[in-house]
């Protein structure tokens, strides 16, 4: 574990270089709905034809992704549901502030929590919620700062990181859990103000984090992906963006379309003000 965090805080020279994103699209997604915003959680599915995302509020949404050429240029709603307990019976206030979203391959879906800080599995169409998975560290994080940041590899494994910085600038401790057991797999290294808000895994193994920093000029954005392997780990750095340039994006899915290429999408929360707004971000992943 020692060694792991030490050999991801080295950089390996020439990773950068063989990956890179190219902006695609920021559309701003306007929808006329109490329920609408606080968009936390997205995962992009069917090959970028469709998402799921969850709200602040207690809601997941599924919905088709329209596009010309290439480029999404519109959301259709498919279906949304109150998430709710087993019974159906909705889930109350504090305890349905969803935050993190991961949906293996077979469409097994998890949701993480904040405020009543847990992991439930969740199904997409319904809502409805089962099966509490409860943090070892819950006693550690505050109302608001949980974990936004919810992935699941390739073997079903979920990895979780809280939001809240570690004290004394020291690293992130990345949470996996399999078998009814917890362990950290990985400690993030800590680099600025940035916290950890989304995070996916994409089809080759690696993890990425969407990162946030709030600033007086506006919310700023990084993402950074991680191979952990403690044989040959690696760190790169690939988009760190200025004050206000994008809105307060939460959540991020790594998918890849038919052709093969693969892309990033992210979400932002607009806390129910309408200073902020719901955006859409797109890249593609070049190498």
């Amino acid at each position: 574990m020692i060694r792991l965090a030490i050999a991801l805080v080295c950089l390996c020279s020439g990773v950068q270089a063989e990956i890179a994103l190219q902006h695609k699209s920021a559309m701003r997604w306007q929808l006329d709905a109490p329920w609408f915003g606080g968009w936390s959680g997205i995962e992009v599915t069917d090959h970028g034809a469709r998402m799921t995302v969850i709200s602040d509020f207690g809601y997941i949404l599924n919905a088709s992704m329209n596009r010309a050429s290439g480029k999404l240029d519109g959301v259709a709603v498919q279906n949304v549901s109150r998430l709710g307990r087993s019974s159906g019976r909705p889930l109350r206030k504090k305890a349905s502030d969803a935050e993190g979203l991961a949906i293996s391959d077979d469409g097994t879906a998890y949701v993480s929590f904040e405020h009543r800080h847990r992991i439930m599995q969740v199904d997409p169409d319904t809502g409805r919620t089962s099966g509490r998975i409860a943090l070892p560290f819950q006693n550690t994080l505050g109302d608001n700062t949980g974990v936004e940041a919810l992935a699941i590899s390739a073997d079903g494994t979920l990895f979780a990181i809280a939001e809240n910085p570690p004290a004394s600038g020291g690293s992130f401790p990345l949470y996996a859990y399999r078998n009814g057991k917890w362990r950290i797999s990985a400690r993030i290294p800590q680099r600025g103000p940035f916290v950890p808000v989304g995070a996916d895994f994409d089809d080759k193994g690696r993890y990425w984090l969407l990162e946030r920093a709030t600033t007086l000029l506006g919310f700023r954005s990084r993402i950074r992906m991680f191979v952990i392997d403690p044989r040959a780990p690696r760190e790169v750095s690939l988009l760190t963006t200025l004050p206000g340039l994008y809105d307060n994006l939460e959540g991020l899915s790594v998918w890849t379309d038919p052709r093969g290429q693969m892309h990033v999408t992210m979400i932002s929360d607009d806390n129910y003000l309408r200073i902020l707004r719901t955006q859409i971000v797109e890249y593609t992943v070049n190498e």
